[in-house]
């Protein structure tokens, strides 16, 4: 019994502190887009929102599809630290701008904003698949738990804003200080998230129990945590090549539809969040307060769609198969004319009604598939199946921040 108990324990600590992990890792990147609307005030002409995203997501997803290829030959742990500590420098970076310029706009601040952008994209993109391709050998809530707390991030940064625009009004300067809080706020969280992944996450028994699992079974990924985590993994040289693993491309080709599905998704969701919400949802009662309500309602929908999937009984029943959860996924491009009918003729209510389904359906299916994909396979297969979901999901992120584009047709630019 006491030792059933400690098992229990180890595994909530490890959700503990995966989700705190994915929390973390998203919030530079939920920082720029909540605080949009000091952007839209600092560039006006630039379209902010639609330019910082599809920057960040073809940036991340070039550096992705690097890294997904070559995953079995490089450091899980290099990558993601990588990814955290030129968040937290960025993130500076960000501030030194503003401040250095006064807070003005501008095309020699609007450029150098861009160019951080890009580098927060880079490190997301060499890092994520790291993260979600060690999660995938591991019990399936893992993956879950850190997918809620990326979801998480996106809820906090929106209640952050909530507070900040309420304490310095809407002023130019109570945006800018707001907007600044943001920043120095998300530095200290991405401190905390390299600590916690260097110092803390290699350590727990059972992140260790699973890394040793996946190496022996081959995995070349995880030595420098086991090393971490003082057990000198490769005490007798270095493992060898598991005899029957599968290439990228084969296990691409053996996941297909779960890969079309995470495309179909996101691709679907960045048409519409945040560019759409920001520009062509029209002026209500709310004012400046409604692209950020409705960001957050989309955040919080977001959130509770990826709990979903621990109720098994419910997302066996309705998505019983790889079939339905495509079928599921191909369907939520009916919001896109949803979305459109309802700037245009409907009220606000409708639209927070659609934005909570966006995020809620998204946020479901999307964890279900990073869930079921990996089963099955060997450590070192979940591995390289992890970094192939991570690529399909930006793959659809970036298609979808180009069509959303294609909302501005008519508006002369």
């Amino acid at each position: 019994m006491a030792i059933m108990t400690q098992k229990k324990d180890d595994h909530f600590k490890g959700l503990v502190v995966t989700w705190l992990l994915g929390l973390t890792f998203l919030f530079p990147w939920n920082s720029i887009l909540t605080i949009g609307d000091y952007y839209y005030a600092l560039f006006p002409d630039y379209h902010p929102s639609r330019v910082f995203t599809l920057l960040y997501q073809l940036l991340s997803l070039i550096a992705t599809l690097i890294f997904t290829w070559y995953e079995a030959n490089v450091s899980t742990r290099l990558r993601v630290l990588f990814g955290y500590g030129p968040y937290a420098i960025l993130l500076l970076l960000f501030i030194i701008i503003d401040v250095s310029t006064s807070g003005h706009g501008g095309i020699g601040p609007y450029v150098g904003v861009c160019v951080l952008v890009a580098g927060i994209g880079i490190a997301d993109g060499v890092a994520q698949g790291a993260i979600v391709g060690d999660l995938s050998f591991m019990d399936p809530t893992y993956i879950q738990a850190y997918s809620a707390g990326l979801a998480m991030s996106g809820l906090v940064t929106s209640g952050m804003r909530f507070i900040t625009k309420a304490a310095f009004r809407d002023s130019q300067s109570g945006l800018r200080k707001g907007a600044l809080t943001f920043f120095a706020i998300a530095t200290f969280v991405e401190v905390a998230g390299f600590v916690l992944y260097a110092f803390v996450f290699p350590k727990l028994n059972t992140i260790k129990g699973y890394r040793i699992s996946a190496k022996n079974q081959g995995a070349r990924t995880v030595k420098d945590d086991l090393d971490a985590a003082g057990l000198e993994a490769d005490r007798d040289g270095e493992p060898g090549k598991p005899p029957t693993r599968l290439t990228v491309r084969q296990l691409g080709v053996r996941i297909w539809d779960y890969l079309i599905g995470q495309i179909i998704l996101y691709m679907v969701s960045l048409s519409i969040f945040p560019g759409f919400l920001y520009e062509d949802t029209g002026t209500h009662d709310l004012g400046s307060w409604y692209a950020l309500v409705l960001v957050a309602i989309y955040n919080g929908g977001d959130f509770a769609g990826r709990y979903v999937p621990l109720w098994r009984g419910l997302s066996d029943r309705v998505v019983p198969s790889r079939v339905a959860l495509l079928t599921l996924s191909a369907a939520r491009v009916a919001f896109v004319p949803f979305f459109y009918v309802t700037a245009k003729r409907g009220d606000a209510g409708w639209m927070m009604a659609l934005c909570a389904l966006l995020g809620l359906t998204g946020g479901w299916l999307s964890v279900l598939g990073f869930m079921r994909a990996p089963r099955g396979f060997s450590g070192p297969e979940q591995n390289a199946i992890g970094n192939l979901m991570i690529l399909a999901l930006i793959f659809g992120l970036t298609l979808g921040v180009l069509s959303g584009w294609l909302w501005l047709i008519g508006k002369g630019w």
